[in-house]
């Protein structure tokens, strides 16, 4: 079989061999990467036969099992992105819109932001349905840079950062169950190291105890991970399903009326930058974009299914549906949920929920004497599971790097469970460590998570990297327009450019308006340049069959 292409073509990151299935024991050859592609480059050979230079291959035990089926795949993506921001956010999204209105349409937005962009990546992970995912989509992209940068801030903060932040999540709504657990009862007390501290409270205490827990069970094996992941993904639906039955069950007409008749009236909230408020057409603009930090980080999550496409059976049919099937599941939820807040809550009581918990003001004015412990059993019951999809799926994307000899070479290995035990050995440890540090303010002596403070620095970020990977799909189409593209993106090209467009007025907003939080993320992801270099110049890559691009057979 020959690869077809209508001219020369060089693919970043490509090795010599670029295709291979242990059930069907086929190769593609290619030259090596420096080598252009050229419509007599490729040769089908049976693997264990030399092709050329090449020498024989293995079926070796290192290559992961695909285990995983739609449905399984589609509680990953909703169950990484249901955590606990749907319980909070909302607060802080209506303050700064300052009207009913205004904020349903800023959650419609991100709906249509996650669904776009879901239903692009859906291409990508037809053609390359491979372990890594958005890391992978980048490298083939543009560079193996641009992959590289992605998987370091993933690993640095973006991943680790949102496990360590659910993980205290949950430790801290079982403190409402169980007062014993706090934030503020520590067992070691802060030790001051400059502006930074560690410590070790109940509450951190839990949140570490969960995170190796469920790193421990996904090291077992990927069926425990899924049966987890769907047991309280289904949970977790049927919890937020819930929450909109109690809205119209406990249907504040007073409230209803004062919101959906006057749904664009401005009151109360705060300005979005001195002198600057929702109040005019411009500062709504700016309102709209800077809530979607609160919004879009309570969506997130949903590629992460992408990284665990080598475990998917019938990959480039099932990732693709799993993502459109799982993120517009959730926006729908989201909305509901919204929905349910304004039927039963004044807005003012929406904007001033007590620590922006309005999920706990709305069932504790329907059910005064068991709303605050009815909310803190539905998030810890949504954080679990959360934890366990962001575990699963994350140290796919540093064992394809580490394949790629960017990334600790011991990440690249797999267990007697045919999973990456190491690489979630890794980032279970480095969420440990975000967990453990802690910010101090000398002026008010108070102390704050770093995890937090890395969070809000790298949505921009995160934000960057959509862009770039969407923007891939239009690449790839011009580089490869032959290329077997079992799913093509819905829409191609507006709904893809409608993702580019409406992210980059969103991202420029952030960098004018958020510049204390945008400038650090990016400098965070330019670090990682001089850390490419070194492992480029040090690292050993794994050179295994299954991670390379080109012609791919299904199993």
């Amino acid at each position: 079989m020959k690869r077809r292409s209508t001219k020369p073509w060089v693919s970043p990151g490509i090795g010599s061999v670029v295709g291979y299935d242990s059930g069907q024991g086929w190769a593609w050859l290619t030259a090596p990467a420096e080598m252009a592609h050229t419509a007599s480059a490729g040769a089908l050979c049976r693997a264990g036969r030399a092709c050329g230079t090449m020498q024989p291959m293995s079926t070796a035990t290192n290559e992961l099992t695909r285990s995983l089926g739609l449905f399984d795949a589609t509680m990953i993506v909703a169950g990484s992105m249901i955590g606990s921001g749907i319980f909070i956010v909302s607060a802080d999204m209506s303050r700064v819109l300052q009207s009913p209105g205004w904020l349903l349409v800023s959650w419609l937005i991100t709906g249509v932001l996650t669904l776009t962009a879901a239903l692009s990546y859906g291409e990508l992970a037809a053609m390359m349905p491979r372990a890594g995912g958005q890391y992978v989509y980048l490298r083939e992209s543009f560079s193996p840079l641009w992959g590289f940068l992605y998987g370091w801030t993933l690993f640095l903060v973006i991943q680790t950062g949102t496990i360590a932040a659910v993980g205290v999540a949950f430790a801290r709504y079982l403190g409402v169950l169980w007062p014993a657990v706090g934030e503020d009862r520590y067992l070691m007390a802060p030790v001051h190291l400059g502006g930074y501290a560690i410590s070790l409270s109940t509450a951190q205490l839990v949140a570490l105890v969960v995170i190796a827990l469920l790193t421990w069970t996904n090291t077992r094996g990927v069926d425990y991970g899924k049966q987890i992941q769907n047991l309280f993904t289904c949970a977790k639906i049927g919890s937020l399903v819930a929450i909109f039955g109690v809205g119209l069950w406990g249907w504040n007409r007073v409230a209803a009326h004062a919101n959906f008749t006057h749904m664009w009236t401005a009151r109360g909230g705060t300005a979005v930058a001195p002198g600057l408020s929702a109040v005019t057409a411009f500062g709504l603009l700016v309102a709209l974009a800077v809530s979607q930090t609160g919004s879009l980080f309570s969506a997130d999550a949903w590629n992460n299914v992408t990284f665990t496409a080598g475990e998917i059976r019938n990959p480039r049919r099932n990732v693709a549906l799993s993502l459109a099937f799982g993120t517009s599941m959730v926006i729908g939820l989201y909305l509901l949920a919204n929905v349910a807040y304004l039927l039963v809550l004044p807005f003012g009581a929406v904007q001033h929920a007590p620590s922006d918990r309005v999920t706990g003001s709305m069932l504790q004015a329907v059910f005064p004497a068991i709303g605050s412990q009815l909310m803190a059993i539905g998030i810890m019951v949504s954080t679990f599971g959360c934890i366990n999809g962001l575990v699963l799926s994350g140290a796919r994307a540093y064992f394809a790097m580490a394949r790629d000899g960017l990334f600790f070479r011991a990440a690249a290995n797999l267990n007697s469970a045919h999973v990456p035990g190491a690489a979630l050995i890794m980032q279970g440890a480095w969420s440990a460590v975000l967990v453990s540090l802690r910010t101090y303010d000398a002026g008010t002596g108070t102390f704050g998570n770093l995890y937090s403070n890395l969070l809000d620095y790298v949505i921009s970020a995160a934000l960057i990297f959509y862009i770039l990977t969407i923007t891939g799909v239009f690449l790839l189409r011009r580089r490869q327009p032959l290329a077997d593209r079992p799913y093509r993106a819905v829409g191609y090209p507006m709904v893809p450019a409608l993702y580019i467009v409406g992210a980059s007025v969103i991202l420029i907003l952030l960098f004018a308006y958020r510049t204390s939080t945008t400038v650090p993320g990016l400098i965070i992801v330019l670090i990682g340049v001089p850390v490419y270099l070194a492992f480029r110049r040090f690292g050993s890559r794994a050179r295994m069959p299954s991670e390379r691009t080109g012609p791919w057979r299904p199993r």
